[in-house]
């Protein structure tokens, strides 16, 4: 047996490389319908994230995977996707699994932050609600580890093996109190939808990426330069494989663009001081970016963002604020948050388009059906003229 018995304070586990540890758990984990898993990734070292650890527990049992290993974990994966797995903010995990492993589960998901939402628990984060179970409030001291690296320190496997170690006991703690509250429904439906929805990937606007933090107070020339920094960063980082703000940081993009437009109008002809760090092949490409920036007219420029005051918000129907109040009051009685009930662009959208009856609800409104139905007699009630 691969077991460990982790320095001070920590539940043994079985740490997974090779193929003896790989059968002693597919061994362990055959005859059970459920498993409790997370994942440890390296995006804050590396520009392509991948799963470098894999945390599961079942029955008492906890195993360490280890990805990165020459281990075929083709086995795992299709033993896995036949189970109900039990994951803690799930909807990072799945899109990981999928990027990272093509993998996809076939079984059923728990959420467990799904499931203290709408238990109606205030503390969301793992480690508060597992501290009841564990006996004590966990830090999350090993966030910020490069998962990547090998071999990995002890601590660093004492600390994984806690993010599943009690995620059974919480599940079915949760589990039994949405059984209480008559809201096991509710809560299959919120992880079939999260499921069908990280089965995609995300839609990324090219033309939002590049604007960072401070490009809105920016002229269009200025803007220009933060793009075409911006764009040389994510070449560097996707070359090196090192995340963009180890290149360099969106305060130090800013300050360099506005630096490259004054020194241009100016009529200076030369490029501002780039910080000393950036060397050799890499200060080059960085020159040539501000250069190609500098050639750029005004029909190139990119076009401004139109300033609002306050949050931007969506065209709203008339009766848009009555609702988002009596949503909030119905929230309030069913001792959850307003956003669980119905997410602000779903009264956005319900509002605008005058639905009422709870088929419409859902088809239009993107509710789901627990959703449309409590909220239907409210929106009718509203839509209609009524209190």
């Amino acid at each position: 047996m691969n077991q460990t018995q982790p320095s001070g304070a920590g539940a043994a586990y079985t740490y997974v490389d090779n193929d003896g540890a790989l059968g002693e758990l597919l061994a362990w984990i055959a005859p059970s319908p459920r498993a409790a898993l997370d994942l440890e990734a390296d995006s804050l070292h590396h520009y392509h994230e991948k799963i470098c650890l894999m945390q599961l527990s079942d029955r008492g049992r906890h195993f360490l995977i280890d990805p990165l290993s020459a281990v075929d974990l083709g086995p795992f994966l299709a033993a896995l996707g036949e189970k109900t797995l039990i994951l803690h903010g799930a909807d990072y995990d799945l899109r990981m699994l999928k990027n990272s492993l093509g993998f996809r589960p076939r079984g059923a998901v728990i959420d467990t932050m799904l499931a203290a939402q709408l238990a109606g628990r205030k503390e969301l984060g793992l480690a508060a609600l597992v501290a009841p179970l564990s006996g004590e409030l966990r830090v999350k001291s090993g966030q910020k580890s490069d998962w990547s690296r090998r071999p990995l320190k002890a601590a660093q496997l004492s600390y994984a093996v806690e993010d599943t170690r009690f995620l059974e006991e919480l599940a079915d703690q949760l589990l039994a109190e949405l059984d209480a509250l008559g809201r096991r429904a509710w809560f299959e439906q919120q992880c079939a939808a999260l499921v069908a929805a990280t089965a995609t990937d995300r839609v990324v606007d090219p033309e939002k990426q590049w604007r960072i933090r401070g490009v809105r107070e920016l002229g269009p020339q200025q803007a220009a330069f933060v793009r075409e920094i911006w764009r040389w960063r994510e070449g560097e980082a996707d070359r090196t494989d090192r995340p963009p703000f180890k290149i360099l940081g969106n305060e130090q993009i800013v300050a360099l663009a506005v630096a490259a437009a004054e020194a241009l109008l100016a009529g200076e002809g030369r490029l501002p001081e780039i910080p000393h760090y950036v060397r050799g092949e890499r200060l080059e490409t960085l020159r040539e970016a501000l250069r190609a920036a500098a050639l750029l007219g005004p029909a190139d420029w990119p076009e401004p963002r139109v300033r609002t005051v306050g949050p931007v918000r969506r065209r709203t129907g008339a009766n848009f604020e009555r609702l988002r109040e009596a949503v909030a009051k119905l929230a309030g009685e069913l001792g959850i948050e307003p956003a669980v009930l119905a997410p602000r662009a779903a009264l956005e959208e319900i509002s605008r388009l005058g639905l009422g009856d709870a088929a419409a609800l859902v088809e239009k409104g993107r509710l789901l059906p627990w959703q449309a139905e409590l909220l239907a007699p409210v929106v009718k009630r509203i839509q209609g003229g009524g209190d």
